[in-house]
């Protein structure tokens, strides 16, 4: 009997086509800085530096997490890798950076082409959005670590910004303002609780009028970039301190961005709370502190601000029309 890579279950030829099918959507992404194509063993990006007097780079790493499981239920991937590149955005943009390049890791039991053509298609979309260069990744098949049709999905991320102005929590004082931005549902964070609830493909089918979709839509539901209104928000006030909402919900992101000895009042009735957490709580029967500590519960970014400051933001956020909400203050 011939032993061969493919009857292990790994087709380096079907890798190969795959590779060739993205290559459209990656160049795409390109911007001024990407040197060399896809296909090199390294990505390459000469950063433009003449309008910055110190630059810092700021990188992060993030995964989609068990949001995958809602897609693969359903049969539908065209929005996860948008989730994960504006995840990864949102994290270095509320350090004060502007992202540059990013790079992806797909891995799967066996490689299914389509699919995972569909999750390219929504990273290379992610990135043009936020002017975000897609240099590189990896797609590895990995069967016996992952069954047949399991795959998953992180990426990494690297961004510049002014050392002089990047955002520094030891800013914050006591009497400082908390102003939160929507979120678009559930974002990436929570989703194996929902999974635990929701347990049934009929169950995320099922369509609700207060959703005006069915369940699954709901929770695939693009993670928000914040990248504009944060740029928008840094370059006009004076913004203390930013926390992105993911796991850990909007208290335990938030006490990462305040000095120690300081501590938050979350008025936590002056938002109208999105459906879908009511719908998840009454479902599951979660009790309100697992709510609070796993869901952004409709906010996904908080601005820290000073009560003096704070009126001209809000004047601004109305101005263009940017849903927010006065939702506490440091104590």
């Amino acid at each position: 009997m011939v032993t061969t890579y493919k009857s292990s279950g790994v087709n380096i030829s079907n890798s190969d086509l795959f590779v060739k099918k993205i290559k459209p959507l990656v160049r795409e992404t390109f911007r001024k800085g990407v040197i060399g194509n896809i296909g090199n063993f390294g990505g390459f990006f000469e950063p433009q530096l003449k309008n910055y007097k110190h630059p810092l780079l700021i990188s992060s790493v993030d995964g989609v997490g068990t949001k995958i499981k809602i897609a693969l239920s359903v049969g539908k991937f065209d929005t996860i890798g948008e989730d994960l590149v504006n995840h990864c955005v949102n994290d270095i943009a509320v350090c004060g950076a502007i992202p540059m390049f990013f790079l992806d890791y797909y891995a799967t039991g066996k490689l299914n082409t389509n699919e995972a053509v569909e999750i390219v298609r929504g990273l290379s979309r992610g990135c043009k959005n936020n002017n975000c260069a897609m240099i590189g990744g990896e797609t590895a098949e990995m069967p016996g670590i992952y069954s047949e049709n399991d795959f998953d999905l992180a990426g990494a991320i690297v961004g510049i910004a002014e050392k002089d102005k990047i955002v520094n929590y030891k800013k914050v004082k006591r009497g400082d303002l908390l102003i939160g931005l929507i979120s678009n549902g559930l974002h990436t964070n929570g989703y194996s609780l929902v999974r635990k609830i929701f347990d049934s493909k009929k169950k995320l089918l099922k369509y609700y009028n207060e959703l005006n979709c069915c369940l699954y839509e709901e929770l695939l539901k693009v993670h928000k970039s914040y990248l504009k209104i944060i740029q928008f928000s840094l370059n006009n006030f004076k913004i203390k301190s930013i926390s992105h909402i993911t796991g850990g919900g909007i208290e335990g992101n938030t006490n990462r961005v305040i000095s120690d000895g300081l501590k938050l009042k979350i008025n936590w009735d002056s938002w109208e709370r999105p459906f879908i957490f009511k719908l998840i709580k009454k479902a599951g029967n979660v009790p309100e502190a697992d709510m609070r500590r796993t869901f952004n519960l409709g906010i996904g970014l908080i601005f820290i601000i000073s009560e003096n400051e704070a009126e001209k933001l809000i004047n601004a956020f109305k101005k263009q029309k940017i849903k927010h909400y006065l939702i506490g203050e440091v104590k």
